[in-house]
């Protein structure tokens, strides 16, 4: 519940507001001032007196030529509306001739059965309440995905429109300044993959997933850190823990560990709730966690670490951490 308060505190109303007016006045212009006009449609869909015009002339033509496949036809087109017309024609023939009108019907009874038997079926039109839903729906969907796309921008982009230097980009250019380990200067292989993540506080859905490719382009896995757990209330959510993880595709279990403020690590009600999701680590500057799967390893190195300071109690929440996450064939390190 409180993820969806503050989101919806996030959203932009008055661009979505402007979106959908603008979607309204489109479908207004379109089906009201300016609407589809239809051509070489069939008399099943115009209006009845229009219907009892068509077969008017149907009879009339009948009268003329004896045609009887072509007087069919033509009451087909009528479709559903055809004996109702039929019998507006035999109350009101206006001047035809009664035995002509007469014979036309016995011709439909002859080829159809009784009158008003028509195979053609008029198109089901749709009721206003049934677009009006129609209409609605849409709209919801449309709200819907505009704000999945929104919430999606500001996680990658921030909100770069209004000037605003938001957590996630602040936490960008802390990874992009933060120089990599020169891990051949150690001695070591060169990892596979090797990335600098940032946490600052104000990053509410942090959560960094990256994928484990080797120099083919084969998949070999993918490993993150994310949110673990957060104490007290109120936003920003104030961060106590976050579990990194090396997912291998060789190995059927993903191997977690979970990176503990100092409070966190010695509060037993915290580490009882944590300790289901992994081994349980201190977090402490320059700090090196290790992580094993069948034929990966992970080295995540704790570059940076910076406590919040306020009401809660010391070294409790991060205000900033920057982690190195580098990846290692199993053998090759």
């Amino acid at each position: 519940m409180q993820f969806i308060v503050a989101l919806l505190k996030k959203l932009p109303f008055i661009p979505i507001l402007l979106f959908l007016v603008g979607i309204g006045l489109g479908l207004t212009i379109g089906w009201v001032f300016a609407p589809v006009e239809y051509t070489d449609v069939t008399p099943a869909q115009l209006r009845q007196d229009l219907q009892v015009d068509y077969l008017r002339m149907a009879i009339d033509s009948f009268r003329l030529n004896q045609n009887p496949n072509l007087a069919v036809q033509r009451w087909d087109y009528v479709g559903l509306g055809a004996k109702q017309a039929y019998e507006e024609i035999q109350r009101s023939p206006e001047g035809a001739d009664p035995a002509v009108i007469r014979a036309y019907g016995e011709l439909i009874t002859r080829v159809k059965g009784e009158v008003g038997d028509a195979t053609a079926q008029a198109e089901p039109s749709i009721s206003p309440i049934t677009r009006i839903a129609l209409i609605g729906g849409g709209i919801l969907a449309l709200f819907v995905i505009l704000g999945a796309v929104f919430v999606f921008y500001r996680r990658i982009f921030g909100r770069r429109g209004t000037g605003e230097v938001t957590a996630v980009m602040q936490a960008a250019e802390i990874s992009r300044k933060t120089e990599k380990t020169n891990f051949e200067q150690l001695g070591l292989a060169p990892p596979i993959t090797q990335t600098m993540t940032t946490y600052i506080l104000g990053d509410d859905l942090y959560d960094e997933s990256f994928s484990i490719d080797s120099q083919a382009g084969e998949f070999m896995g993918e490993y993150g850190v994310g949110v673990s757990e957060a104490i007290g209330v109120g936003d920003p959510k104030k961060v106590t823990a976050l579990e990194i993880w090396l997912f291998d595709k060789n190995d059927i279990k993903t191997a977690t560990k979970v990176l503990m403020s100092q409070h966190a690590y010695n509060d037993a009600s915290i580490r009882s709730r944590l300790e289901p999701k992994g081994e349980l680590v201190l977090v402490e500057p320059q700090a090196q966690i290790l992580l094993e799967t069948a034929t990966l390893q992970l080295l995540a190195t704790v570059v940076d670490l910076e406590y919040g300071r306020g009401s809660m109690p010391a070294n409790s929440y991060f205000e900033r951490i920057t982690l190195e996450l580098a990846v290692w064939p199993r053998q090759g390190i």
